[in-house]
């Protein structure tokens, strides 16, 4: 399902996964409201989302990604945005990363790029725009896989932990640690890629992204 208030843009988006055999595009929507109706009466697998629309055409992208993750926990989202903005990722991904994409327009060279990040949110996988990674981590000369590498391996499980959604508490229950070592690991993650408490975004989210970009 794509959803976006320029006609425009909604038909290119169609005509373009048009193309792409295995992916149908179910229905449009112009605004927060009838994207939520539609995805109640279609349930599509995914919903391809500006952050912008009416009503008030402000942040009803990101709406829409957690209204979905309470109501229709298995749809995808992908979002795909004019803006940078690290606050917008730090709310789309902070119930979670599976099924979620951060995209930005301007940087989606093809129609298979896209149709990547579909079928990725639509297997319960996370796209994040590289530059995204840069906003949220400040770079200067040193890239996030490079940070990753000064991880130990456990410090490595636990960030794919956080990077699957789960809390504290329900990491150590997973990785079979108490809460203080998992507290201890976690202050070690933030300290070795370099995230300090006066970040303006989360934390764990900064984190968690830079995870997620290691493969590229």
């Amino acid at each position: 399902m794509i959803a976006d208030d320029h006609g425009l843009v909604r038909e290119g988006i169609s005509s373009l996964l048009a193309a792409t055999p295995d992916i149908e595009v179910a229905a449009t929507a112009s605004d927060l409201d009838e994207l939520l109706a539609t995805v109640a009466e279609l349930a599509p697998d995914v919903v391809v989302t500006d952050i912008r629309m009416p009503p008030t055409h402000t942040t009803e992208g990101i709406q829409a990604a957690a209204t979905l993750r309470e109501r229709h926990p298995a749809i995808g989202v992908v979002v795909l945005s004019m803006y940078a903005e690290p606050e917008y990722v730090r709310t789309l991904l902070g119930d979670g990363t599976a099924g979620r994409a951060y995209l930005l327009k301007a940087r989606v060279r093809d129609a298979d790029e896209l149709a990547s990040a579909i079928r990725t949110v639509a297997a319960g996988g996370s796209v994040i725009d590289p530059q995204i990674v840069e906003v949220l981590l400040g770079l200067h000369g040193s890239s996030p896989p490079s940070r990753l590498d000064a991880l130990t391996e456990r410090e490595r499980e636990v960030l794919a932990e956080m990077a699957a959604g789960r809390s504290n508490a329900a990491l150590a229950a997973h990785l079979y640690m108490s809460p203080k070592t998992v507290e201890k690991h976690v202050r070690a993650i933030f300290s070795k890629l370099r995230i300090g408490e006066e970040t303006s975004v989360n934390r764990r989210v900064v984190a968690v992204v830079a995870w997620l970009q290691r493969d590229g």
